[in-house]
């Protein structure tokens, strides 16, 4: 727990440094005039900035209802405001789909695009024709190894393979022995790292449960079965926050003192946190990374700035625990944690 605390600490400390030295170089007196300057211009849905209103669309492989990337669409916008931006929002978990969406986009002569690569051999040759058009690319959330082969800018997001060892780890601290990781989205390349990372780290035993992520009483129900015909199993991580309670209401109805723990973050796993239904989060922060990636998009507009020297900008892990969901409860209630 103290672990988990440090890093809440630690990033406080970072942005705090980060906005101590971007008004160092002003004046007192006016950068605060310009900072409440920016903020009243956010406020009412003004601009910050006076470039172009490029359109920028962001095409990614949400499922409907899934909230985290509601979050992500949250911070997409709010820097989309901020920059002067157009902003366009599309999804499909289908790949093929996904692809044309991208696709579409590109017709509409888009000045940059972001899209999510979670099943990144579907998204290849459109990505491709993309940068053939001339529109920059930025890849968030999935898809980091496959970003910079495809040619985009850069990739925001954690690593998912890095994240699932944090989950091992967090598995093991935890004295766990006997895991079951919950894959709701078959294809997912991402969702396969996770798990082959916790497993790669956890000193007990892991299992892989496929489910179908579209219907939720089958996800509970698949959960259900299993820790009923293995009472071994002393952890279950599910990997969306959505499925975490319905991982909860398995237990429950298994009567399994199986702990539930999850990835990603919103007000309703803040609550489980805190309530101590849930044993742990990983927070890969989603508003940072669409707020990230249009704020990016529109700095190498302007500036052909680039972050990250080839390397993935990280949002995450964190590991959120009891302690720290009181924290950022606030922030999960609007929206953009």
């Amino acid at each position: 727990m103290a672990r988990a605390r440090t890093g809440v600490r630690a990033l406080g400390a970072v942005l705090a440094a980060v906005l101590g030295a971007s008004l160092a170089g002003c004046s007192s007196t006016g950068g605060k005039r310009a900072e409440d300057a920016r903020k009243a211009q956010a406020a009412a849905g003004k601009a910050a900035v006076t470039t172009p209103r490029w359109t920028f669309a962001m095409v990614t492989h949400s499922g409907d209802g899934d909230t985290f990337w509601d979050i992500v669409q949250n911070g997409a916008e709010q820097a989309a405001v901020k920059d002067n931006i157009n902003f366009l929002y599309s999804h499909s978990d289908e790949g093929q789909q996904q692809a044309q969406l991208v696709q579409a986009a590109i017709d509409k002569k888009v000045n940059g695009l972001i899209v999510s690569l979670a099943k990144p051999d579907a998204m290849k040759d459109v990505i491709a024709k993309a940068e053939k058009a001339g529109i920059p690319v930025i890849t968030v959330n999935s898809g980091s190894e496959q970003s910079k082969a495809y040619g985009a800018l850069t990739h925001i997001g954690q690593d998912e393979t890095i994240a699932g060892e944090a989950v091992g780890d967090e598995l093991d601290r935890r004295g766990k022995k006997k895991a079951l990781c919950v894959l709701h989205e078959q294809g997912n390349v991402g969702h396969e790292q996770r798990c082959a990372g916790a497993k790669k780290t956890f000193g007990g035993q892991m299992q892989n449960l496929y489910v179908d992520g579209t219907n939720m009483p089958d996800v509970q129900a698949s959960i259900e079965a299993k820790l009923q015909a293995d009472r071994s199993i002393d952890s279950v991580v599910t990997l969306g926050a959505p499925f975490a309670d319905a991982a909860v209401q398995a237990r429950k109805t298994a009567e399994s003192e199986a702990e539930v723990d999850t990835f990603d973050l919103n007000a309703k796993v803040a609550t489980a946190l805190t309530a101590g239904t849930l044993g742990f989060a990983v927070d890969q922060q989603p508003y940072l990374q669409g707020y990230e990636a249009v704020d990016l998009l529109w700095l190498y507009k302007y500036n052909a700035d680039v972050l990250g020297g080839g390397r993935p900008v990280l949002t995450g892990p964190q590991i959120i625990t009891k302690n720290d969901a009181a924290e950022l409860q606030q922030y999960t209630e609007r929206g953009t944690r």
